[in-house]
């Protein structure tokens, strides 16, 4: 071999190599930017469950409030109403007739309105983030779908195998565990 030659080999060996690393740099940087995707939109679905879980609890708390004045006043008035019928006097039609009022006069200023009101908008947020819940987990899936097709396809998969990128497991979503207690 001459000298020409060995140079000429050379050249193009180091034009090989530079080309390879590129590749592998760039096959590389695909995986890692689609994996990276993956991990933003687990933690999407991730923050749509704490709101999921921030809302229930007040939407619960609204339902309780409201049933407790429901309870009180119409065991109150109940009460009396069965008073009267027992013994029907003044004294007992006053009261159940002050009851009434009182009624009345809370169901305006409390429930009807703002208890209503609350437990509606709530319900509708919780509406809102089980869309919102369900959007993410679509697009986390077609995300994992989209990094393991990366790393399944040749060459990539070659490559991603020795750098240590493997498949990940499409989450199984239980639904039958999600119960609510009011």
């Amino acid at each position: 071999m001459t000298d020409d030659s060995i140079y000429y080999i050379t050249i193009i060996s180091v034009i090989v190599i530079f080309i390879l690393i590129i590749v592998i740099a760039v096959i590389r940087n695909r995986i890692v930017v689609k994996l990276k995707t993956v991990e933003k939109n687990k933690s999407l679905v991730d923050v749509y469950l704490k709101k999921r879980y921030d809302l229930i609890p007040n939407l619960v708390e609204v339902c309780k409030g409201y049933a407790k004045f429901e309870k009180e006043t119409l065991s109150k008035i109940i009460e009396l109403r069965s008073l009267f019928n027992n013994n029907p006097n003044n004294n007992n039609e006053n009261n159940l007739k002050t009851e009434y009022q009182r009624l009345i006069v809370l169901a305006e200023k409390y429930p009807d309105i703002k208890a209503d009101q609350s437990f509606l908008n709530l319900q509708k947020q919780i509406v809102n983030v089980e869309n919102e819940l369900q959007a993410a987990r679509r697009i986390y899936i077609n995300s994992i779908t989209k990094y393991n097709n990366e790393v399944l396809k040749l060459p990539t998969s070659i490559l991603a195998k020795i750098m240590g990128y493997n498949p990940i497991d499409l989450p199984k979503f239980d639904y039958d565990e999600i119960k609510v207690h009011f």
